[in-house]
């Protein structure tokens, strides 16, 4: 079972005693001094028993250093939670600008079991896999204090769709403490991100941030944009504590919250600042969103656009808006709704109203590259001995396995030909 926060904040620095009061009493207590000084020694007394209070006192755990997360000494977990859909576009782009970007990481992987998880096979090629975990979903039951913590309306499957991304997201931290256990240590680093980021360029060291935690810029939607989290062990307990927190946020007097407002409430409850940094990536959707996007809408990318899009929705498209259009539609965007950067020609929209067009495709590989094409067109017309040879590959090289058999999961997605 997962631990439940209680009411009281964060534990704070254990208290050290100072190892002068015995003296300090026996010299008080003393018959040597006359009535007079006494004051004046209870004075000094009590002005040594500060300082040396001070002197003694911890740092709180957020003051300790945490090694850099370049340096040779530092521990780093990496999860990549949420369903498979579109994994044979994506997986490269996370294989090449994150994974192998930290190869000393250790991955987690948390997703639900469906006829597109065949496609996390990918991952075989990442440097190290600690566990993956592949679930059947299960309803979670929802409860009266949840339907008013929660709103439905942003979410395409309702509270439960959000229950179900939070109990994906809170997965992470079950197996990493896992992990912990089992090596007796723990992680200075933990970096949260989704299987469906489609990245175009490398996730840079400098946005690790000891004192606070990080999340990209814009899409806050009236919070804080979820798709990507950055922190240290502490802070991303609470960052990740997206279900087990529920009940905190709901005695705390917060209602009708979206993904990103509950995030964000989240971290104000425990008082850790948030920082938002651009990020070279977009989040890919299939989702169909109103065109032109209105001030509160949802504005979908081109996975082409200059950038960095920050976790925007995105698809492969020829852009219908860009240039001049973007500089009359941008100012139109709030930016604490559905917001990106769209400023010196960084954003071309698509339109998301639409199923993505004819031809995409091609338009997919131009912009990616030989290699992904190359991966895309495999996956496309992969058989059930070559699915099986490369989930069993990435079982073999996974710590832990946590999900059904190869065959089972290249069965769903695959009809043998």
């Amino acid at each position: 079972m997962r631990k439940q926060f209680q009411d009281e904040p964060l534990e704070g620095p254990a208290k050290t005693a100072s190892p002068l009061l015995p003296v300090k009493l026996t010299l008080l207590q003393s018959r040597y001094f006359a009535r007079p000084y006494r004051p004046i020694l209870l004075f000094l007394l009590i002005f040594i028993l500060i300082m040396s209070s001070l002197h003694y006192k911890r740092a709180p755990a957020t003051d300790f250093s945490i090694p850099s997360a370049h340096s040779g000494t530092a521990r780093m977990a990496i999860c990549l939670v949420g369903g498979a859909r579109r994994f044979e576009l994506t997986g490269p782009t996370i294989l090449k600008h994150v994974l192998n970007v930290f190869p000393e990481s250790d991955l987690f992987v948390h997703s639900n079991l469906d006829k597109n998880s065949f496609k996390l096979g990918l991952l075989r090629l990442a440097p190290r896999v600690t566990e993956v975990r592949i679930r059947k979903p299960v309803t979670i039951p929802e409860t009266k204090a949840q339907r008013r913590l929660l709103s439905s309306s942003s979410s395409s499957n309702g509270i439960q769709g959000l229950l179900q991304y939070f109990d994906l997201v809170e997965g992470c931290l079950d197996m990493i403490g896992a992990q912990e256990s089992r090596g007796r240590f723990k992680y200075d680093w933990i970096v949260r991100t989704r299987v469906d980021g489609y990245w175009t360029g490398p996730l840079d060291s400098r946005a690790f941030k000891p004192d606070s935690y990080v999340v990209p810029e814009g899409s806050r939607f009236s919070g804080l944009n979820d798709r990507l989290g950055i922190g240290n062990r502490s802070f991303s307990t609470v960052a990740l504590s997206r279900l087990s927190l529920l009940p905190r946020l709901a005695s705390a007097g917060f209602h009708d919250l979206n993904s990103e407002s509950a995030f964000h409430a989240q971290l104000k409850v425990f008082n850790i600042s948030a920082i938002e940094l651009r990020f070279p990536f977009c989040t890919l959707s299939d989702h169909r969103y109103e065109y032109p996007p209105k001030w509160y809408g949802v504005p979908v990318a081109s996975i082409g656009s200059p950038g960095p899009l920050s976790g925007a929705k995105c698809r492969p498209c020829i852009p219908s808006c860009k240039g001049k259009c973007m500089e009359k539609l941008g100012p139109r965007m709030k930016n604490w709704s559905g917001w990106t950067e769209w400023r010196n020609h960084s954003l071309e929209l698509c339109d998301g109203s639409r199923p993505w067009q004819k031809g995409w495709e091609k338009i997919f590989d131009e912009v990616s590259g030989k290699k992904a094409a190359n991966v895309r067109r495999r996956v496309k017309k992969m058989k059930i001995e070559e699915c099986v040879k490369e989930l069993e590959g990435l079982k073999r090289k996974a710590e832990k396995w946590n999900g059904p058999d190869p065959i089972e999961i290249c069965n769903l997605g695959l009809v043998q030909a």
